[in-house]
């Protein structure tokens, strides 16, 4: 069995609430091995022979079922997600202030100079990642970047302890 990280996209943020307990659940109902979840900002870990294009659909069709909305789902295996705490470009900088937004391809090369708003942030780009260092922090940006638009981001702190706890998992 693979151990996976399915990181949710924009749940508990307003009206788009998720309890924890409720992602396990609907986890377990998918036959999802061992569900387990990261804080309440939507991560969930687990164990699955499945593949990640049947998870991801999988997922996004039964959690859209239960919060009646559309919820993108980017899925990681424990050893990409370890490749993605590895490959951070910006680890010099203070963990809290540079995420990974995940992506389910590949972000364009143009991402970079496409991005609006820029003010301080650097940027590059990973495998399906883009790395953001934000110096004075992410709720202080007006940074748009729309490559990033269907991602999903996650401080490079979360990062490590999911890819910590993934690797326990597997």
């Amino acid at each position: 069995m693979t151990a996976y990280v399915a990181l949710l996209r924009g749940v508990n943020l307003g009206k788009r609430q998720l309890k924890m307990e409720d992602l396990r659940k609907v986890a377990a109902g998918l036959g999802l091995d061992e569900p387990r979840t990261y804080i309440a900002s939507g991560n969930l870990l687990f164990r699955s022979n499945k593949g990640e294009q049947a998870l991801k659909a999988e997922l996004e069709a039964a959690i859209a079922e239960h919060m009646r909305a559309r919820v993108g789902v980017m899925i990681r295996t424990a050893e990409e997600l370890a490749a993605v705490v590895a490959a951070n470009p910006f680890a010099d900088e203070a963990a809290a202030f540079v995420v990974a937004i995940f992506l389910d391809a590949p972000p364009p090369a143009e991402s970079p100079k496409a991005a609006k708003n820029v003010d301080g942030e650097r940027i590059a780009l990973g495998k399906r990642e883009i790395y953001v260092h934000y110096p004075r922090g992410q709720g202080r940006s007006r940074l748009a970047i729309p490559a990033a638009a269907e991602g999903t981001a996650r401080n490079m702190n979360t990062v490590a302890k999911l890819a910590e706890l993934a690797r326990e998992l597997a």
